[in-house]
């Protein structure tokens, strides 16, 4: 643990949210300062795409529940509360410097945005996870899954603002992701059984913790239906790299309750593949019937380093 820290203090790079915002650009609102309401054709940003920024945001924003829960399981002693502590200093960037863009952009209903926040953060996070070992595979997996979500909202994103802010927080989220998963592998060379069955618990069982966001499943919809964060996305380009770089599927030694759970991973990967064509079929007859503008396939992936750049 002290050493993946002190790897991921050496590599993680200062930034300053406010330099990726275009405050020359900004204007008042109404209210105090007598600006001009907000008003849905000010925004320049497709649907899709502005429903996962708002996710994304209202995700970061519930970080103080993400932090108790991580505290909680983590301790706060040492360099297991040195890492909490800084994971939590680096995260609350994101919401900083995400919230701006859209008020500057003027992108979504900033009265709404802040109800949407108020309520979600209100509402809080609770993890159901069984062990330490579920919480750290959940942790290793969600970073990853929101590195991807981050990273393919700013390759849909016209705007190359949001692309350069949304690159710099998916890089942020890939250092995360690198601490998790190193811890992770040694968790496997530990105890082989008992990382990879707490493993395919957190898999086949796995959801976003913005799920409770007001009107998730909708915005959720849209979001996969233009390749930002589907089906597809979450078993090529989460799953399938973890488990190779944790080298689970290929691992020997395993136990009869390590193999049982290896299989378990392996069906759930295949079901996965299942439901992500037939989803296809849908999103297929969801375009034609309302035409969306081409975005970049999450295929032509951003490669990132072991400093987190891209």
């Amino acid at each position: 643990m002290a050493r993946l820290l002190d790897r991921h203090l050496a590599a993680a790079p200062d930034w300053f949210p406010h330099a990726y915002i275009p405050w020359s650009q900004a204007t008042d609102f109404d209210g105090p300062l007598n600006g001009t309401p907000w008003q849905a054709d000010q925004s320049e940003l497709p649907k899709a795409v502005a429903d996962a920024l708002t996710i994304n945001l209202l995700t970061e924003d519930n970080l103080p529940s993400y932090h108790f829960e991580i505290a909680t399981q983590f301790g706060r002693d040492g360099a297991w509360g040195a890492w909490v502590h800084r994971w939590t200093a680096e995260e609350d960037r994101h919401a900083h410097a995400l919230r701006a863009y859209l008020h500057a952009r003027r992108a979504v209903d900033p009265v709404a945005l802040e109800r949407q926040r108020m309520r979600h953060v209100s509402t809080g996070y609770t993890s159901d996870h069984a062990s330490f070992l579920h919480g750290l595979a959940y942790v290793t997996v969600q970073e990853l899954a929101t590195r991807e979500a981050h990273r393919n909202t700013g390759l849909a994103c016209a705007d190359p603002v949001a692309r350069q802010l949304t690159t710099r927080i998916a890089a942020d989220e890939n250092l995360h992701m690198i601490f998790y998963r190193d811890l992770y592998t040694a968790a496997v060379e530990s105890d082989p059984d008992g990382a990879v069955c707490a493993l395919a618990d957190v898999i086949c069982a796995f959801d976003m913790p913005g799920t409770t966001i007001p009107g998730f499943q909708h915005r959720a919809l849209r979001i996969a239906a233009v390749g930002i964060y589907n089906l597809d996305v979450h078993r090529r380009h989460v799953l399938q790299p973890l488990l190779r770089a944790l080298g689970v599927m290929t691992r020997s030694g395993l136990g009869s309750a390590g193999e049982q759970a290896r299989d378990r991973i392996g069906r759930h990967l295949d079901e996965l593949q299942t439901k992500a064509e037939r989803s296809d079929r849908l999103f297929d007859r969801m375009r034609e019937a309302a035409p969306a503008a081409l975005l970049p396939s999450p295929g032509s992936s951003i490669s990132y380093d072991e400093r987190g750049g891209p």
